[in-house]
Formats: C-alpha cells, structure tokens, sequence
C-alpha cells in the first residue's frame, strides 16, 4: 500500500480530523478563559447607570448562590474578573429598584463573555 493511498484512506482521515479539531477546541478555550464577564446596565429610558450594583450568583448544586458584587462606572459598564462558573445569573440592583435575573449559560468554566445585551433597570418596585 503506498503512503498516498493510506493518508486518502478513511481510516487517516476521520482520526485526523476528530484529533485537530481537540486540538483546535482546546487551543480556543486556553485563549479564551480567563473568567471576564462584562456588560452594560441602563434605566427604562435607555440611559447607562453609574454606581449600579450588579450581583454575580452561580448554580450550587439546586439554587444560585451570589458569588459577587461589583459596581458600574460613568457609562454603566461592569466587569467580573474571576467567573470560574458555567451557569451563572446577573441582576443589577439601583436602591430600590432593580433588573431581571439573567441567566447565561457558558460553554465551558470561566468562560470569556460580553453580554449582547445590557441589564435593563426598571421602576421602583
């Protein structure tokens, strides 16, 4: 059998293409793990909220748990830099008023992730 014919043969080219992509998944999470979650809140209007608390719970076992809290800046941004979770919530807390919980579902721990979509704040409740 010539080497041409083994690496055209089925039996080279599914354990080749099954090994490069690990290898490629791996590569990606290895760059892209380090446990940053970002994202905005806003009030109803559409305004970013300064000094906003947002709390970070993750799954523990049957409930959430909070983990963290941080606060925004001027232009309502926040970030946590140790998520080491896959399943996470995020509500953002402004006195007495406050967003829906959020839940995220990350594909693998401490997963890299900025929100599409900001914490919205509502009225007064």
């Amino acid at each position: 059998m010539t080497l041409r014919r083994v690496l055209a043969s089925r039996f080279f080219i599914v354990p080749a293409a099954i090994a490069a992509v690990t290898i490629g998944w791996n590569i990606y999470v290895s760059l892209h793990a380090h446990g940053l979650l970002s994202g905005r809140v806003i009030d109803a209007a559409g305004r970013p909220l300064a000094n906003a608390t947002v709390v970070l719970y993750t799954h523990d076992f049957v409930t959430q748990a909070e983990k963290e809290r941080t606060k925004t800046d001027a232009s309502g941004a926040f970030a946590f830099t140790d998520n080491d979770s896959h399943l996470i919530q995020l509500q953002a807390l402004d006195g007495d008023r406050m967003s829906a919980r959020v839940t995220i579902r990350l594909w693998f721990r401490a997963q890299d992730r900025e929100l599409a979509a900001p914490l919205v704040i509502g009225a007064a409740g």
